[in-house]
């Protein structure tokens, strides 16, 4: 077995809000959103709000430095483990495996990963809320001397859209493209949302003439292969093995994981079908000691189809340039041979920011954990988990065990 975690460190509680298109309360900070779904996890996992001593947190808009402090004071903990992760949709899984590394280490029993949703930041008219550079030219900065602002933002290489476009064009030409496979992964993923309370599509069914029928928004990407924005926000507790076996559910155990960031945009990818992920799932095995065969479900970040599409292949589920008859000879419902994205992905169920990413591991946990409802994958005990951050360049993966 490959150094890294033994496995003594597991997720016992989460909590998932549903996925709304536009908010269904009062405006509220980051902060008040952080303690809701904190006490929420606590609550479900059955763990007293005194036993934590650690947090991982993303960005936070009420604070632009000093934000794990921030949140730590407004919760009232003392925590030996502060930890801010930016690595976009790959920030929820990286979150993980940093609480189970701490735990592992000594450093402390149980740490809240909690990811809120932006949006819903109430703002002053005396000082409208600044988005900084972010929206500009949909580019991360384009601030003087960023190398996005002197090398990408003039050619005009931004936002998502495009770039995944680019990728998706450059698998067609290498190795063919099945647009009706490529279009079954939003339907199979739509099945499993369906059968989800609080998906944004739970009450949408989808075909594939539906998808191929939508809006061309990056060729040869349509609007229904690409994630719906939403409102929502998610959170997972870890904790040491003394408190998981005193907590209310079966203990989903980290594993393994891994982790690989080669480059911030596509530009200076040496190649951008072979993806972080062949590195990063490579880890995650290793370190657990199984392999693709072993997962019973998978929950493969999808911000775009042609996104799992190259995660199938890179994490070793299908040989590369072979993922689109996977897709088509495979059923990827809850009720299939090879479940995916069981509780909808972010395709189904909806991209709450940055929360996107922590869906897929509580669709995992949900699942290793036996409390999937309508969508259960029966007998499930072993779960791979993939994070994706900007245009295929950070990639984190998590391998996940019940008892």
């Amino acid at each position: 077995m490959s150094s890294g975690l033994r496995g003594e460190a597991a997720i016992v509680g989460f909590t998932e809000l549903p996925a709304t298109r536009r908010p269904t309360g009062p405006p509220e900070f980051n902060l008040e959103q952080w303690a809701r779904l904190a006490a929420a996890t606590l609550a479900d996992a059955g763990v007293p709000a005194t036993e934590v001593d650690g947090i991982c947190a993303g960005y936070l808009q009420e604070s632009m430095i000093f934000v794990p402090s921030t949140i730590i004071e407004y919760l009232g903990i003392r925590a030996n483990f502060a930890e801010m992760v930016d690595l976009g949709g790959a920030s929820s899984a990286a979150m993980v495996w940093r609480a189970a590394a701490a735990i592992e280490l000594g450093i402390c029993n149980a740490v809240l990963c909690v990811v809120p949703a932006a949006q819903l930041t109430p703002v002053s008219d005396k000082k409208p809320v600044d988005f900084g550079d972010m929206l500009y030219f949909g580019a991360s900065s384009n601030r003087y001397g960023s190398p996005q602002a002197e090398f990408e933002i003039p050619y005009g290489n931004l936002g998502q859209n495009g770039p995944y476009g680019q990728v998706a064009t450059l698998y067609a030409a290498t190795y063919g493209y099945d647009e009706r496979a490529m279009a079954k992964i939003a339907v199979d993923q739509r099945v499993n949302a369906n059968h989800t309370p609080g998906a944004v599509f739970s009450d949408k069914p989808l075909t594939v003439d539906d998808v191929l029928a939508s809006p061309m928004i990056a060729s040869p990407l349509h609007m229904l292969e690409i994630v719906m924005p939403v409102l929502g926000g998610a959170a997972v507790l870890v904790t040491n093995a003394d408190l998981a076996r005193r907590s209310r559910h079966r203990p989903v155990w980290v594993k393994g994981f891994g982790e690989r960031v080669p480059y911030k945009t596509p530009t200076y990818a040496e190649d951008l079908l072979q993806t972080p992920m062949v590195k990063a799932a490579e880890s995650a095995f290793g370190m657990a000691g199984l392999g693709p065969a072993d997962m019973d479900m998978v929950s493969i970040y999808d911000c775009y189809t042609i996104t799992a599409l190259l995660s199938l292949e890179d994490a070793g589920f299908c040989a590369k340039g072979t993922g689109l008859d996977f897709v088509a000879e495979h059923d990827l419902t809850f009720r299939g041979d090879f479940p995916m994205n069981t509780a909808g992905g972010q395709l189904g169920y909806g991209q709450a920011g940055t929360a996107g990413g922590m869906h897929h591991v509580c669709d995992a946990t949900r699942q290793i954990m036996g409390r999937a409802a309508d969508a259960q994958v029966p007998d499930c005990h072993r779960a791979f988990v993939s994070g994706n951050g900007g245009i295929l360049s950070e990639q984190t993966t998590l391998v996940l065990e019940g008892d």
